[in-house]
């Protein structure tokens, strides 16, 4: 099977679990705390494999500048483009409690805010295959169960804003779609590319993660479910590094 075509099956692999957890709470009732909490787990076991996968890689196919130049430059492409999302109606777009507007302005910056998020770890799935041949399944793995909680208190809190099943759904189903080409394209347009620049790709996509883990998914994991989040983040890493350890 040609090589762009894993790498978008695994990126639509790692998208579904969007509807996963759309489908969770949509029809299955959990208090925030719960949501919360799978939300930290996801945060943990995300963070661990940016560290151990994406930067480790970057580092060893580009050395320190091109990892260094990558990080930088994928925070601070996220953080601009988080704020004009942000500024549109999208800020909230994780979170549970029915803060998300119900104009069609704020459903926009939704989903244009989950492209933000899932982007660049499905850029990196398609990157992350042409370094060794094989996807990362740790990476894959962590990218999957840090989507099933914002799926969850994504679709949770569009339903609580007012928005319908179905128009929640094919939201979720477009940015599963988007992730699927997003981590083909990695493949296709860096294909035979300088290592430098897979490194720094590479690096370009740890950097707008962590950047989303500390702006988005953390904060709003904390303001429902309190200090235990920091406990279950701790586990989620714990978890994926020794996955990682054990591959």
């Amino acid at each position: 099977m040609p090589g762009v075509l894993v790498a978008g099956g695994w990126g639509l692999l790692a998208g579904a679990a969007l509807i996963v957890g759309a489908l969770i709470g949509l029809y299955v009732r959990l208090s925030k705390r719960w949501i919360s909490s799978i939300m930290a787990l996801g945060a943990g076991v995300l963070v661990s494999a940016v560290a151990f996968d994406l930067m480790d890689e970057a580092f060893q196919k580009g050395g320190f500048d091109a990892a260094s130049i990558g990080l930088v430059a994928g925070a601070v492409v996220y953080f601009l483009a988080d704020l004009l999302v942000s500024r549109q109606g999208g800020r909230h777009r994780k979170r549970s409690g029915g803060q998300q507007g119900q104009d069609s302005q704020a459903g926009l910056a939704i989903f244009l805010g989950s492209l933000l998020d899932g982007v660049p770890e499905s850029l990196a799935i398609g990157v992350s295959l042409l370094a060794g041949g094989t996807v990362s399944w740790v990476f894959v793995a962590a990218v999957f169960l840090s989507n099933v909680p914002e799926g969850l208190s994504g679709a949770a809190g569009m339903k609580n804003a007012g928005r319908s099943p179905r128009y929640i759904f094919l939201l979720w189903s477009s940015v599963v779609v988007a992730s699927a080409l997003a981590a083909a394209l990695g493949y296709l347009l860096l294909r035979g590319a300088d290592p430098n620049i897979t490194a720094g790709i590479q690096a370009f996509a740890a950097g707008a993660v962590l950047a989303m883990l500390a702006s988005t998914m953390m904060p709003e994991a904390y303001e429902e479910g309190g200090a235990v989040v920091g406990l279950l983040t701790a586990l989620g890493f714990l978890a994926a590094f020794t996955l990682g350890k054990l591959q």
